[in-house]
């Protein structure tokens, strides 16, 4: 079958090169993290340390599974590739996995308040979201395929 692929406008490679760099950073946090764990973000409170040490052993494969899938879907879009959608599902589930458990589990929002807490995980589900559209649209258009 002829893959019959429209070119892309420049702002779709931007932004589809502005999500690999989100999806490198991601995965470097993810990496600190693990490798470091309480102190990936700098010097850790006793809280925080507590906390780190409360993580089942699945924890860090799902952040790993989150970061690492749209890292590669982000990539995938940037090559116009049809996996981009699929991929960038995975890491929204996986991002409400590790978000949702640990939000569920634990005792973070009652200590440190949701306004502290949650915006940023609620901005990486809707950049994840986001990805999920952006990529469907371009398969839509022809970009990717």
């Amino acid at each position: 079958m002829t893959d019959f692929r429209r070119p892309s406008p420049g702002w779709f490679r931007i932004v589809a090169a502005i999500l690999v760099i989100w999806g490198g950073v991601g995965v470097f946090a993810c990496a600190q993290q693990i490798r470091l764990g309480a102190e990936a973000m700098g010097p850790a409170d006793d809280y925080y340390r507590r906390l780190y040490a409360t993580f089942p052993i699945w924890y860090n494969a799902v952040y790993a599974l989150a970061t690492g899938t749209g890292l590669l879907a982000a990539l995938a879009l940037l090559f116009g590739s049809k996996r981009a959608q699929p991929l960038f599902v995975v890491s929204a589930f996986a991002v409400v996995a590790q978000f949702g458990w640990l939000f569920a589990a634990t005792d973070l929002i009652a200590v440190r308040g949701a306004a502290q807490v949650l915006p940023f995980p609620v901005f990486i589900l809707v950049v994840a979201i986001y990805g999920i559209w952006l990529s469907a649209r371009a398969r839509r258009r022809g970009w990717i395929g």
